[in-house]
């Protein structure tokens, strides 16, 4: 083994696992439905999940089971939608407004644990009349032990009473939702400003109220959980009241960029809050974009929405459809990546692109009617949002992540894998190391292959590498191991095919990833390969 074909190998490995660990992807969730008075009515609000299966033969288990009953055997791509009755119920505030914040902390075990056999993406909606509010569900594996709490919006009727307000609905306070979605006990504190703490058993979840303070604050935890920032009737228009609720992202270790769409920005506010600020940022008219090393969350009346940083854009996403709403794609992309698009199987062509100010971002919105939609780049990252207006009220959350990892195929629900071994072996041994890490020695036969792979390849370490072709010893005629045609051929320039019967790719950053000719007996590290899966809706 030499040095370098080792760090090639490790780092390839290493942007596997961390595209992994960007996704909405996963097998166990736990969904909590809030509690939605919206519009004053007694009558129960209709509470749905989602589940978008990513695999064929995935079986879902729900518990407690939905009408429909539970499990499903669901396909790669279909999307099932459960309607659930589980709601957390009235969080009982203090008698005395002079209680300190958080001192309410109601404990329920009204949560829904979803179980899968194969990977699927989760999102949850709660309808009542014109109050409607989504969210995207994080799998338990990928959820973080510290999250900071954003200011609590300026509502008129809602939060400018200047003292608290507990029992009038829609001035009662914010409040957070933490969820415990493990198999032991969690150790919960709110800090900053003062510091309570609590336990929540395994798959409880509890509601905390929240006033505002200038200091940070945040939530941590001793094991992973899941917080919501959520109140249940807040005034919205014509004298009216909806659900406003948001997922919290994890606190960052760095500060980020978010990208802010147009769209939505001139009548909003940004909540922003991490270790050194807490406060609003305002629609600026000179630039789009917020920085924070925690919370961002977008809010204008009816709506919460978390914001996406540039770190954490995606290749491919999964968006549901809303009957009887009207439903949008919001996309924002680097403006140099605006043709990589698509919808589905169609490139999205002709869209109404708008800058971004202050940015290398455009974003675009597109109205959607399909039941299910699969939004990819070929090329690029971006952010999608899911979002929905009618009648001034807007309702959306990110849209979730199928993959990180762009693919000029599609959506690529399980990367590609490419392996330089560590070894350089004779042509006909390379095919065996190839198969005993499950993969096999790459046929280039396709044009747009031969481009995407050789810019994933270093150019920088091992200078050749075997690839699946061999030439014919009855025929003289060059052949690819899976059997494609041999046409779109790229031998390096002025390369004149001399004796060699088999294949090797120059990686000299002078060679273009051109082919030469070469003795099969020759030792020469091999390029292993493992095809993508592409999922198709």
């Amino acid at each position: 083994m030499t040095r370098t074909s080792g760090l090639v190998f490790l780092l390839l490995a290493a942007q596997i696992s961390a595209s992994q660990t960007l996704t909405s992807t996963g097998k166990e969730f736990v969904v909590v439905f809030p509690e939605n008075i919206a519009y004053y009515h007694p009558s129960s609000p209709e509470n749905k999940i989602w589940i978008t299966a990513l695999h064929n033969g995935t079986v879902i288990t729900i518990s407690p089971p939905p009408a429909e009953g539970s499990p499903q055997n669901l396909i790669a791509g279909e999307t099932k939608s459960f309607k659930m009755t589980q709601e957390l119920g009235k969080l009982d505030f203090s008698n005395s407004l002079n209680s300190a914040p958080f001192e309410v902390f109601s404990i329920s075990d009204k949560t829904i644990n979803i179980t899968s056999s194969k990977d699927v993406v989760v999102q949850a909606i709660s309808i009542k009349n014109r109050s409607v509010q989504s969210a995207l569900v994080i799998p338990a594996d990928k959820l973080s032990l510290k999250y900071f709490l954003p200011p609590v919006p300026e509502i008129e009727g809602t939060t400018d009473q200047g003292v608290l307000v507990v029992n009038v609905t829609e001035r009662g306070p914010f409040r957070l939702i933490i969820i415990n979605p493990s198999y032991d006990t969690v150790k919960v504190a709110i800090k900053g400003g003062g510091e309570i703490s609590g336990d929540i058993k395994s798959g409880e979840v509890a509601q905390i109220w929240v006033t505002n303070t200038s200091t940070s604050q945040f939530v941590e935890a001793d094991k992973p959980v899941a917080v919501f920032f959520s109140h249940p009737c807040a005034t919205q228009y014509d004298c009216t009241c909806g659900l406003l609720h948001a997922m919290l992202p994890p606190a960052k270790n760095r500060t980020m960029k978010f990208p802010v769409p147009p769209v939505l920005a001139e009548q909003a506010s940004i909540l922003l809050s991490d270790q050194h600020f807490k406060g609003y940022e305002s629609f600026k008219s000179y630039s789009a974009v917020v920085q924070s090393a925690g919370t961002a969350i977008l809010y204008q009346p009816s709506l919460l929405l978390t914001l996406i940083p540039e770190e954490e854009f995606g290749s491919c996403f999964v968006v549901p459809f809303i009957e009887n709403k009207k439903n949008f794609l919001i996309i924002v992309v680097h403006k140099e990546h605006k043709d990589g698009i698509h919808v589905g199987k169609v490139p999205l062509n002709n869209a109404d692109w708008q800058e971004l100010k202050g940015t290398d971002y455009v974003s675009t919105n597109l109205s959607t009617s399909s039941p299910n939609t699969l939004i990819w780049h070929n090329s690029s990252t971006m952010a999608v949002y899911f979002v929905g207006n009618e009648n001034n009220t807007w309702f959306g959350n990110p849209a979730p992540v199928v993959s990180v990892t762009p693919d000029f195929r599609g959506c690529a629900v399980t990367p590609e894998e490419i392996n330089i071994l560590y070894d350089a072996k004779s042509w006909q041994d390379s095919i065996q190391s190839c198969k005993d890490i499950g993969l096999h020695l790459i046929s280039l036969s396709d044009k747009n292959l031969q481009k995407h792979v050789c810019s994933k390849l270093p150019k920088n370490g091992v200078q050749n590498v075997w690839i699946g072709m061999r030439r014919s010893s009855m025929t003289g005629d060059w052949y690819w191991l899976n059997r494609h045609p041999f046409n779109n051929t790229n031998w390096a320039p002025g390369e004149q095919v001399g004796d060699g019967q088999c294949g090797v790719m120059s990686l000299k950053s002078s060679r273009n990833c051109g082919w030469n000719d070469e003795d099969c007996c020759k030792t020469i590290h091999p390029v292993c390969y493992r095809d993508p899966v592409i999922l198709q809706i």
